[in-house]
């Protein structure tokens, strides 16, 4: 009798090397028993499966092994998982200050005003600004300089976010920076401040004549560039009067759910905080992409501060955040307004040099490369996941103007 579950299970096990040397069973035959006869006065030696690859393979310090007759199983498996955790939960804390509910606490900053009464004086190059590639706040600052067209004016200094070769912080420099020749971001802010002792972030914002830190508060650094207007600059205005009133309420809005949102997810260290910050980032996403339905940009037909707060973390959305920070129940081309709001902002310029264009204001696959190898708590192994993304290649894509009708 023909048994087709047993027929395709032995073709099955026949097509692995394990069974290869196997003598093939027949099963045509109405007696059953033919085949195992058969099987018995076959004189072709068996080879036994050896799996070589295992051979070779570094099995740990064989713990299941050695302690199975001293110690159960589970108790090791809990005790493994709570070490782990425990030094887990002690790093984020280093990393990502942290609630008595596990939730992220974004530190507040030693460099700012709390209120903008203060603003720079229009004097080309007094103001020079440290930034780095992967962090969003520092791009915020970046699109800043672009769209105003203070390239020329406000001098800027790339950071390399390395850990490791930093005295303090992250933050260092290939070379040594062109106003104290300090080799990282620590080495400015005791020279423009001795004795300081808090953390050394970026953005920051030096005035070079006077020697001192303005600000290392990106908004407030975004909202001081703005009002500068010397030689040279566009016409762009972020903070428009009439619509100041709507944009603040929409700026704390996308700071608090959706660009510090990503890190509450991200950073948080129980399940309790951890859905909490995927329901109000969501519910957010939501009523963005309903409002961009009727306009071009979040406020209408011009490009302001709500937009530049926006695009950093959108830009880096589906590179980094749906995977490292696990927000991923909806990937940005779920989202088909705020997708092409996205790629329209990405290919906005403001003159024909390089540095006028916002493509240019950002190296994704760096900033990828950098979220996955430095947030260490978040991915012990350091591997980079293979993936695509469509900003990598910005040579597809047109530019766009937003200088007409600012």
């Amino acid at each position: 009798m023909y048994s087709p579950v047993l027929n395709s299970a032995t073709q099955g096990l026949a097509s692995h090397a394990c069974f290869a040397s196997l003598p093939r069973l027949s099963y045509g035959s109405s007696d059953p028993s033919s085949g195992r006869r058969n099987l018995r006065r076959s004189k072709q030696r068996v080879t036994p499966c050896r799996n070589s690859a295992s051979e070779k393979s570094d099995k740990g310090f064989g713990l299941l092994e050695w302690t199975g007759t001293l110690i159960p199983q589970s108790l090791l498996v809990k005790g493994a998982k709570g070490g782990w955790r425990l030094a887990w939960q002690t790093m984020m804390k280093e990393l990502a200050p942290q609630t008595a509910d596990g939730a992220y606490a974004r530190p507040s900053y030693q460099f700012n005003s709390g209120q903008l009464t203060q603003q720079l004086r229009e004097d080309s190059g007094r103001y020079h600004i440290y930034v780095g590639n992967a962090c969003p706040w520092c791009h915020r600052v970046s699109l800043a300089v672009l769209l105003r067209g203070l390239a020329p004016h406000v001098g800027v200094t790339q950071a390399i976010d390395d850990a490791e070769r930093a005295s303090r912080g992250g933050w260092v420099f290939n070379t040594p920076e062109p106003i104290y020749g300090a080799t990282d971001l620590r080495g400015v802010y005791q020279a423009a401040q001795p004795g300081f002792r808090g953390r050394c972030t970026a953005p920051l914002l030096l005035d070079i004549r006077d020697r001192k830190i303005v600000s290392n508060e990106s908004s407030e650094i975004v909202r001081l560039l703005n009002g500068l207007h010397l030689p040279g600059c566009t016409p762009v205005d972020l903070v428009p009067r009439d619509l100041e009133a709507e944009m603040e309420r929409l700026n704390a809005l996308i700071h608090d759910q959706v660009n510090n949102g990503v890190y509450k997810s991200g950073f948080c260290t129980s399940q309790v905080a951890y859905e909490r910050a995927q329901r109000e980032l969501y519910s957010t996403l939501d009523s963005l992409e309903q409002r961009l339905a009727k306009h071009r940009f979040l406020l209408g037909d011009r490009f302001t501060e709500a937009d530049l707060r926006l695009f950093p973390t959108m830009i880096r959305y589906d590179a980094v955040y749906t995977t490292l920070f696990k927000c991923c129940r909806h990937r940005l081309k779920d989202y088909p307004n705020l997708h092409a709001w996205t790629k329209d902002v990405y290919q906005i310029s403001v003159g024909s040099e390089p540095h006028a264009q916002v493509r240019n204001s950002i190296d994704i696959d760096d900033a990828r490369r950098s979220y996955f190898e430095n947030l260490f708590p978040l991915n012990p192994g350091g591997i980079i996941p293979s993936a695509s993304h469509e900003f990598a290649q910005a040579g597809d894509l047109l530019a766009n103007s937003i200088t007409e009708g600012n």
